[in-house]
């Protein structure tokens, strides 16, 4: 089979990457830093001159219909549309970006390519809430999961530092970004994960709450204190390390200001470190072992600090911390005599979005 040249679309609530993938190979590439409903103009500059035989759109959530990669048509699309309530916060960029893109790319397929796909062979146990059947059946209200693009890429490369396939591996990934999640990897597949029907579930992230007690939720509606549109709000935009700081999303910053005394800063991580190793702790027990834990996204590639500090507070399941600072390459960071092995593995979602978009358009060679 020929490579693929495929245009991947990555759109995040506030910024959005693209990349041309030539097979493995990224051939050209740009972050664009602003929503992606402001970067129309960047977009058009940047596909201009692009020759492309496909293009990929990361869709952060499928919902119940759209389980695996599709070549848009008019089911996809509704599909979409159905799906914006579910992640406001990124579907409808999607959305508007595909609009876009079939306009000024209409000779080549497009391919959504859910985050939810990743995890559509998850245990019933685990995707399972235990909410009254009727609302389950009614509304598919089950776990989702997402990030599975960072997950397989993640699982892959593992598999290839660890020398061995990853069908034999028991892996803890975490995830961590703009949003975290973590994910326990059994046979290659997800079988528990810490993002649930959205993705606010889980982990404390940089401005998500993670998982809070829903009680206290009620509770603030009911009483008052909040309407539904500030309770959205501050759960997706004021919360994390936004929230508990009051003055920064950034880690690095708030590792900076740790390092200087800064005793709210150290709250800070120190609370998204427990929350990290809480999530993680929970989804290894679906796993039969552990056989290594691997860090990706942003903050688990480019923050050695935080790394550190999750494997150190992981000892219960036999992770130590004392790991390696160096960033330079897809490495095994733990030293030789660790019993389980930690890795840092940069995110490539591009790469995995371009190979799921292969599953649905490969051609024969010329």
């Amino acid at each position: 089979m020929a490579p693929v040249r495929t245009l991947t679309v990555n759109p995040g609530s506030g910024s959005l990457r693209l990349h041309v993938a030539d097979g493995e190979d990224v051939v050209d590439s740009a972050e664009i830093g602003k929503p992606p409903a402001d970067a129309t103009e960047d977009v058009r500059s940047f596909v201009k001159d692009v020759r492309v035989d496909a293009v990929a759109h990361r869709l952060v959530h499928g919902g119940a219909a759209l389980v695996a990669p599709a070549v848009v048509d008019a089911r996809v699309r509704e599909a979409i549309t159905k799906a914006k309530s579910l992640a406001p916060e990124h579907v409808p960029n999607t959305e508007a970006l595909l609009e876009l893109l079939t306009g000024l790319l209409p000779d080549v397929p497009h391919v959504v390519c859910p985050d939810t796909a990743f995890h559509q062979g998850l245990p019933e146990v685990a995707r399972t809430y235990p909410l009254p059947a009727r609302w389950r059946e009614r509304w598919d209200l089950r776990r989702y999961g997402f990030h599975g693009h960072s997950f397989a890429w993640a699982v892959r490369r593992a598999g290839e530092l660890l020398g061995r396939p990853p069908e034999e591996l028991g892996l803890l990934v975490a995830h961590l970004s703009g949003g975290s999640s973590v994910c326990a990897v059994s046979g290659g597949r997800s079988v528990d994960t810490s993002m649930g029907f959205t993705p606010l579930e889980g982990a404390m992230m940089v401005k998500r709450s993670g998982s809070v007690d829903p009680g206290m939720l009620l509770w603030l509606l009911r009483e008052g204190h909040v309407g539904l549109d500030e309770l959205e709000d501050g759960l997706y935009h004021h919360s994390g390390l936004l929230g508990l700081s009051g003055t920064s999303d950034d880690t690095r910053e708030l590792v900076r200001d740790s390092r200087s005394g800064d005793a709210g800063a150290r709250f800070t991580m120190a609370v998204f470190e427990h929350r990290v190793r809480r999530e993680l702790a929970a989804v290894a027990a679906s796993l039969d072992r552990v056989d290594a834990l691997v860090f990706t996204g942003d903050i688990g590639w480019d923050q050695p600090e935080v790394a550190e500090a999750v494997a150190r507070g992981l000892g219960v399941l036999g992770i130590q911390g004392n790991l390696s600072t160096d960033r330079s390459q897809d490495a095994i960071i733990s030293g030789r005599d660790a019993r389980i092995p930690a890795l840092t593995v940069r995110s490539r979602e591009e790469l995995s979005l371009a190979a799921a978009a292969a599953t649905v358009t490969s051609r024969p060679a010329a």
